[in-house]
């Protein structure tokens, strides 16, 4: 007898893209409304806002957040999490611009930056995935150790000099359009991370992963060789970032970048990643990075300091941890309320057979 001839009368199955589908609507509708009140408010604050030139000036301070986030929304949805992508963007950015003052050729010198991003993040996943250690603790020491390597290297100095050519990338938007090559790179790879998340095998076992792990390993999915692939692609993709913030600010220190991660973690919740893995869409990120550059360029023109800034940013953070589980925050409640009205009850009947 087939599935469907053993459901009860009345019950319809769904496919599971409606379910994807579902959860989209809800979720970044709400991502949605936000934007459009983010640009509502930054209109009006500033009249100039609602200009071309502000869409590229928003691009230009989210890029290197929104091209970090896409490898962190898959590694989140595996249940981990990585703390040291700013580590890893000011260390790899202060590599490439160390080869280059050393007189190594620009290209190379890239090229070697984004492979050290894939070491430090196979450091990051070895620690996680072969040794068994927390994701959490782990990336937050080396959060610190490669800050720590960064400014052993370089503590006070900073190197500039690089190819006007490439230095212009960070400055000048893209030919013909008011676009920043940084937004123009992340969308890119947003469609390729949405396509392999969505739409492949390797996306279907990283839900599953996150869903439940052991169940994940054993229907044969291979868990760790997964988790620790997604940490070294973490790090090659900081590397890139690292690359683009040096040469959008046409020079290197050791402190690049820092603080970065709170922006970064909070892009990916906001679009609607479960902290606890298993859920999320690379859609919902990309409004949440939209949001987030435009309320922060709103605020800026607002001349709100960036202390009070960070408020808000952390707000949302909070919010976007709290507001998905709300359903089970509820049911958790219910039952523990049930639990003790129970317990009482049987107190009050226990009381009354032994009087």
């Amino acid at each position: 007898m087939s599935d469907a001839e053993r459901l009860e009368p009345g019950t319809e199955t769904s496919p599971p893209w409606h379910e994807l589908l579902r959860a989209l609507i809800r979720w970044e509708s709400l991502l949605v409304v936000l934007l459009l009140a983010s640009i509502a408010y930054g209109a009006s604050v500033s009249p100039h806002f609602l200009t071309s030139t502000t869409l590229f000036f928003i691009g230009l301070n989210v890029g290197e957040i929104a091209i970090i986030a896409l490898p962190l929304t898959l590694i989140i949805i595996t249940g981990e999490i990585d703390l040291s992508v700013a580590s890893m963007l000011g260390l790899t950015g202060l590599f490439m611009a160390e080869l280059f003052d050393h007189g190594w050729p620009i290209w190379p010198a890239i090229f070697a930056a984004i492979l050290l991003g894939g070491v430090l993040g196979a450091f990051n996943g070895f620690l996680i995935t072969r040794l068994g250690l927390p994701s959490l603790a782990v990336t937050i020491g080396t959060l610190t150790l490669y800050r720590g390597i960064a400014q052993g290297i370089l503590p006070t100095d900073t190197i500039s000099g690089f190819p006007q050519g490439l230095a212009n990338i960070g400055v000048v938007p893209i030919p013909h359009t008011h676009i920043s090559w940084s937004v123009l790179i992340f969308l890119v790879l947003a469609v390729v991370f949405g396509v392999v998340l969505h739409a492949t095998p390797l996306g279907r076992s990283i839900f599953a992963i996150g869903a439940n792990q052991e169940a994940a390993f054993y229907s044969g999915i291979r868990v760790k060789r997964i988790k620790f692939w997604l940490f070294v692609l973490s790090g090659m993709i900081c590397g890139l970032a690292g690359v683009l913030w040096t040469l959008r600010f046409a020079s290197a220190r050791y402190d690049s970048g820092i603080g970065l991660e709170l922006f970064v973690v909070t892009a990916v919740l906001l679009g609607g990643v479960s902290i606890f893995g298993g859920r999320g869409t690379i859609v919902g990120v990309v409004l949440a990075v939209a949001v987030l550059g435009t309320l922060q360029t709103a605020m800026t023109a607002d001349l709100i300091p960036a202390q009070d800034q960070n408020i808000v940013i952390g707000g949302l953070l909070l919010a976007s941890v709290i507001v998905p589980n709300l359903g089970d925050i509820y049911r958790r409640g219910r039952d523990r309320l049930q639990a003790i009205v129970a317990r009482r009850h049987a107190a009050v009947v226990a009381k009354e057979e032994t009087t």
